[in-house]
């Protein structure tokens, strides 16, 4: 057997995503190219179209807010060693309880009070909505890839039946609720720059950014400076360990999945209070799944995630101009583009460790590491 060597947290973390990334982009270039396109022409439009004007980076950061939310909460369930799968339906259930909390009180509470409630339902309900399989898992045995699964299409057809027939506008054949009121509507972000004098161009980007950095900067201070993270971490790297050490092993997956559940509800507010200013069908369009892709990229840890997220804001805005332009390029070849980054970022995550094992080894056989440490 091969002897492992450990790797710097750099090369874990940075370096080798960053390989992976590019290793799925060449294997894109040659389906590119094999439809008669030049694959660094592609790339050039793709990168314009995400990058090279003010909108189109303000579409990029809208997208990867969704990502940050729905990967932060893969990423908690990851480090309790639970493979929460159900964020789409959490995401899902957080904008009922946006919904609701807006619909009932927008007519009487001013936007000070009505933007945080709202935020609360939506992490509220995503936290009772992922609790459901935590308490499966934890005290029934029920495997928590199975319950998770079920729960997104329970919530599925939960949203249905709502919108059609409980929520639904007055009036209308659409499945959707009536429009939010204004004090419910979360600012946008070149609003916010141009009022203090910088321009920026419009885009639906808006103050849920914030709110997913500063989730990010949580979860690394929840996880790795307080006690409740430890020994929810212990749990996730041995849970035998863990009980053995007086760790309450059902109670951290009780926290795990309500923390994560909370998590992706709170995408709801993007999309919802951010963008849509009311509730309808489909508004999760997947990010809930793309999310295990971003947490498994950013190695599950918080700063990761975001620069996870921004790439796949990067690739969720530039494929749409990249379709735009090449005709030969549909929707569905972008989407296959997407599914080669998910593939190398999280089924053959490790694919390339191997390689970069051997070459530190090598490196530090020959002494360039411990000179460069020197320096």
């Amino acid at each position: 057997m091969t002897a492992r060597h450990p790797l710097p947290a750099w090369i874990d973390i940075g370096v080798i995503p960053i390989a992976n990334v590019l290793l799925a982009l060449v294997v894109a270039g040659l389906i590119v190219l094999a439809v008669g396109i030049n694959p660094f022409e592609a790339v050039s439009i793709m990168l314009y179209g995400a990058l090279g004007y003010p909108e189109a980076i303000g579409y990029t950061l809208y997208y990867a807010t969704n990502f940050i939310f729905t990967g932060l909460a893969v990423a908690v369930a990851f480090h309790a060693g639970l493979f929460n799968i159900g964020g789409e339906g959490q995401a899902y259930i957080g904008g009922l309880g946006v919904a609701l909390v807006i619909l009932a009180l927008d007519q009487f509470l001013p936007a000070p009070i009505l933007i945080p409630l709202g935020i609360l339902g939506a992490a509220a309900f995503g936290a009772a909505w992922a609790l459901v399989p935590g308490y499966l898992q934890a005290y029934r045995g029920s495997h928590i890839v199975i319950t998770t699964i079920m729960f997104n299409f329970i919530a599925a057809a939960l949203m249905v039946y709502l919108t059609v027939n409980v929520l639904i506008a007055p009036n209308t054949m659409s499945p959707e609720t009536r429009a939010f009121a204004a004090t419910s509507h979360l600012p946008l972000i070149h609003d916010m720059l141009g009022a203090v004098g910088i321009p920026m161009g419009r885009s639906p980007l808006n103050l849920s950014i914030v709110i997913g950095l500063l989730c990010c900067i949580g979860i690394w201070i929840f996880l790795w400076h307080t006690r409740w993270g430890f020994a929810l971490r212990a749990m996730g790297q041995n849970a035998n360990a863990a009980i053995y050490a007086g760790i309450p092993a059902k109670q951290m997956i009780l926290l795990a999945m309500s923390l994560s559940g909370a998590l992706a509800g709170m995408m709801a507010i993007n999309e919802l209070m951010g963008v849509q200013h009311r509730l309808i069908i489909n508004f999760t369009a997947g990010y809930g799944f793309t999310g295990i892709a971003v947490a498994l990229m950013g190695r599950s840890h918080p700063f990761g995630v975001a620069l996870a997220s921004l790439l796949f804001g990067l690739l969720q805005q530039g494929g749409a101009e990249l379709a735009f332009e090449f005709p030969t390029i549909t929707r569905e070849m972008v989407v296959v583009i997407q599914g080669l980054v998910i593939l190398f970022s999280g089924a053959l995550a490790y694919m390339t460790r191997p390689w970069f094992e051997a070459l530190f080894a090598l490196l530090q056989r020959s002494g360039w590491i411990q000179a460069a440490e020197k320096a």
